[in-house]
């Protein structure tokens, strides 16, 4: 049993509306970011394939969400990827990065065009400059949902992301996608990492605006 409150429909009271100054161990990801040393290990007919990337990632802050008791502060992403020197898209990812203060619950969503969509989740302290979250296929709550053809040909498990708040600023990632691919004998781990410098600061949420 979880300790959720009897009471599912009152929302906390005197929330502060100041995302920015809210999203405990998110706050050092709140801006535009650019990667250009990104590693993609992905699979191939003949093998895997390493392919390096650059990557622009705007992480924007929200108002303050409230689900009855439940109040989340947190980030909206958008996050474009392209092979050195190209223009075509690689990779382009939408999502929010979510931090429910009550509970040190960090929440990562992310949809991708290939029509696939994934609700991760971890625990971490307020001030913690590394946290992992982590998303199971069959799971109803932090889970994994794919078209027929992913399921059939690329079916993803699991998937697990650690981000580490790094001293001069700028903020790293690791992602480990474990897929079953058709026709294969082991599970493949499809990973990537990257490492994201400022380009800009974030702009405040709307309520801190006004």
């Amino acid at each position: 049993m979880s300790d959720f409150p009897k009471d599912i429909f009152t929302e906390p009271a005197n929330i502060d509306v100041d995302t920015l100054a809210n999203l405990g161990p998110l706050h050092g990801m709140a801006g535009i970011w650019e990667g250009i040393k990104g590693l993609d290990v992905n699979p191939k007919a003949d093998g895997p394939l390493q392919q390096t990337y650059v990557e622009r990632i705007e992480l924007q802050p929200i108002d303050p969400q409230a689900n009855g008791p439940q109040l989340f502060y947190g980030l909206r992403y958008w996050t474009h990827i392209v092979k050195p020197g190209e223009v075509e898209t690689y990779h382009d990812q939408v999502g929010y990065w979510l931090w429910e203060p009550a509970t040190g619950t960090i929440v990562h969503t992310l949809a991708i065009p290939r029509a696939q969509v994934a609700l991760a989740g971890g625990k971490a302290a307020a001030d913690a400059t590394s946290f992992e979250v982590s998303a199971t296929r069959g799971a109803t709550d932090y889970g994994i949902c794919s078209t027929a053809f992913l399921e059939h040909a690329f079916r993803t498990d699991s998937f697990r992301m650690k981000v580490t708040i790094n001293p001069d600023g700028t903020w790293s990632y690791s992602e480990d996608t474990i897929l079953v691919v058709r026709g294969q004998d082991k599970p493949f781990h499809h990973t990537d990492r990257n490492t994201l410098t400022r380009l800009a600061e974030p702009t405040p949420n709307p309520l801190a605006r006004r």
